[in-house]
């Protein structure tokens, strides 16, 4: 898994390049995965990561600079992942859970 920033000198935004690759793909028997969090308002099927031919899940956003968003992967609808290249992470209102966060 890794995230990868491009901030744009033409505006105010950081194109955020989300990635899960094939290895941990397969490993966790994936057929779909949604990249929810704070920036969709944690809608489960808004941002769905494209499945590409080499086996990696991708998606693109683009983040207002100067935000912080907390944000976690949905695998087959039913298991959440966090981002080990996140910036940190966050505990949740839920015992145990935490959150990755993007600083853009």
């Amino acid at each position: 898994m890794s995230i990868k920033k491009q901030f744009l000198k033409t505006r105010p935004t950081c194109k955020v390049t989300f990635r899960v690759d094939k290895e941990r793909a397969e490993a966790l028997r994936a057929e779909s995965i949604h990249l929810v969090g704070d920036f969709n308002d944690w809608n489960e099927t808004a941002t769905p990561m494209k499945h590409l031919k080499k086996g990696d899940f991708k998606a693109i956003l683009d983040l207002m600079i100067d935000d912080e968003y907390e944000f976690r992967y949905l695998v087959n609808g039913e298991t959440w992942i966090n981002e080990e290249d996140a910036d940190k992470t966050v505990q949740t209102e839920y015992p145990g859970a935490q959150n990755s966060v993007i600083v853009a």
